[in-house]
């Protein structure tokens, strides 16, 4: 058995993977990473590069004779591995599991106890929980040697104040779980990290992150710590996202239920797939294509997406008493500067003077060197964040002297 870390991260028509071997002191270092997606329709498709960009498989199944589900595509993810590393294997699988709920805080090995935990909360994540089990379920037949590990996207909220974790409901609906959680852990976790090396200084104070993509979310977090977050009990919560709709009068809800006679299974249909930026715009969910459009509407779509997420950095600056550094990371945090440019000047009253020529190129640093506060284009990884937890637990587990620092 070697010693790779394989990271998976599975959707419900899809299956994402990352190699990482053995690294040095910035731990697992990154050697294939791809993806099948379109697993179980007319015409799914795989993908494999090495770290280099080197293409090594570019695939189509035409006619339905590609993998069909979850199992089938492990196995030919595994048969693909093997041809190009014979007899591989894994020493550990690290899993992107959206919800762990209030009971799991860290990285934790999965065995069955762990599994009906997470089956117990799909009702919480109903898009997300039952493919990440289809992918437990499928890499555990296939690597059955390996230590399989949950990563949550949860864990990192988890701490919070309890004022920052609670809803003004009867308190026993707290205890039965009814409380903000937080999503986009796992992304949070790695900018957390990575600006203790970027920017030492914003790490050890109060920094705002925001993960602006197709689901967006704003964390507050002070000394790597996550104090609060945009998203909550699940991951519709907070800012307009491609087809999340994000924060809503929860009245808004009863009156399409009992007014407009709307069922549950459409008003989730409603709340995750039709609303946010496509809902807005009428166009679409991608913020590239609302950018380039003159549609009316579509300007208003991304001045809506600007307004919530400049007016959520500033509940967040409240929570924390103050910021040092917003960082922006996430697919349209990352490559979109207009972006960018409009949230910063909405925050110039807290200090934040915009480096526009920075900002255009990318950063890392986007803001004037006498700017009171900092911002900063980190771009995220997810992927390495679990790679890194699950080597880490692998070395606690095989090395029982080993105690923690």
């Amino acid at each position: 058995m070697s010693d790779d870390v394989l990271v998976i991260n599975a959707g419900s028509s899809s299956i994402k993977i990352s190699l990482f071997g053995p690294g040095g002191a910035d731990g697992p270092e990154l050697q294939l990473a791809g993806q099948v997606e379109g697993i179980g329709t007319a015409a799914p498709h795989a993908i494999l590069r090495r770290a280099s960009h080197e293409v090594l498989i570019d695939r189509s199944w035409p006619d339905g004779h590609g993998p069909s589900n979850h199992d089938q595509t492990m196995e030919y993810i595994v048969r693909v591995l093997s041809e190009l590393h014979a007899g591989w294997k894994p020493a550990g699988v690290g899993h992107r599991i959206v919800h762990g709920g209030s009971l799991y805080r860290e990285p934790t090995v999965i065995d069955t106890t762990v599994r009906a935990d997470l089956e117990a909360l799909i009702p919480l994540a109903p898009l997300h929980q039952p493919a990440n089990l289809e992918g437990i379920d499928a890499a555990a037949k296939a690597f059955p040697d390996a230590v399989q590990v949950a990563c949550f996207d949860t864990a990192f909220h988890q701490g919070h104040p309890w004022v920052a974790d609670t809803y003004a409901l009867p308190r026993d609906l707290y205890e039965q779980g009814i409380r903000r959680y937080g999503f986009h852990g796992l992304s949070y976790a790695y900018i957390a990290r990575a600006m203790r090396r970027i920017a030492p200084e914003v790490a050890r104070g109060r920094m705002i992150v925001a993960h602006l993509g197709n689901g967006a979310s704003m964390c507050a977090i002070r000394d790597a710590r996550s104090i609060d977050s945009t998203m909550s009990f699940t991951a519709l919560d907070g800012l307009a996202m491609g087809t999340r709709c994000g924060q809503i009068d929860p009245g808004v809800l009863l009156y399409l239920l009992g007014e407009k006679g709307m069922t549950v299974a459409e008003l989730s249909d409603l709340l995750y797939k039709k609303s946010g930026l496509l809902g807005l715009s009428g166009l679409g969910s991608d913020m590239r294509d609302l950018l380039a459009s003159h549609s009316f509407p579509a300007r208003q779509a991304v001045d809506y997406f600007i307004y919530r997420a400049t007016c959520s950095a500033g509940s967040l600056v409240a929570a924390l008493g103050g910021l040092d550094g917003l960082v922006f990371t996430g697919g349209i945090g990352e490559n979109s500067a207009e972006i960018r440019a409009r949230i910063c000047r909405g925050l110039s009253w807290m200090g934040l003077v915009l480096d526009e020529a920075a900002n255009d190129t990318g950063g890392p640093c986007i803001s004037k060197s006498w700017s009171a506060v900092s911002a900063w284009v980190v771009p995220t990884n997810e992927e390495r964040m679990i790679a890194i937890s699950v080597a880490e637990l692998l070395r606690v587990t095989t090395d029982p002297d080993r105690t923690e620092q």
